[in-house]
């Protein structure tokens, strides 16, 4: 089992790592380098990234569902009535959730989303500031102690005579 849990830990932070690096070097070296080149090219280019992207985007989402879920899983034990750690968990769920999505509409194909396909760099900053804050709360969930449960003490009242 301990191999697993390390696999798992090892999957998820290295395909965590190479989403949200290859969105910044979308948003911070390639997005503003294309703007250089004639528009021809430039569609050419978006479409050969998209379409190499897509596939990266939606292993990665997969791969980081499954080890997100089996890594909650064999963490559970350890947090039972730990409600800051439920609370800090669930918004980073949610913050996944969402990059989750917008990552999946830029490198969809819906017409209906093609709004934040116009709207790229917007979206990839919310991408990277989600991430931010998701590395914020794990590095924070990591490090903090574990809190140690009390067991309630039976009161030592004598029985009245």
């Amino acid at each position: 089992m301990f191999w697993l849990d390390v696999l798992s830990r090892i999957a998820h932070v290295f395909t965590a790592i190479a989403l949200v690096g290859g969105s910044m070097f979308m948003l911070f070296v390639l997005s503003p380098v294309a703007t250089f080149i004639d528009p021809d090219a430039h569609k050419t280019l978006m479409v050969g990234v998209q379409k190499r992207w897509k596939r990266i985007v939606h292993t990665g989402i997969l791969l980081l569902l499954a080890s997100g879920f089996y890594n909650f899983m064999r963490a559970i034990p350890n947090h039972r009535g730990d409600s800051a750690y439920h609370a800090l968990l669930g918004v980073k769920i949610l913050l996944a959730l969402f990059i989750f999505f917008v990552a999946s509409a830029l490198v969809g194909r819906s017409l209906r989303l093609e709004w934040m396909r116009n709207k790229r760099s917007t979206w990839l900053r919310a991408v990277v500031i989600a991430a931010t804050l998701i590395v914020t709360i794990s590095g924070y969930v990591k490090i903090r102690p574990i809190p140690v449960k009390t067991a309630e003490v039976p009161s030592q009242t004598s029985p009245t005579e």
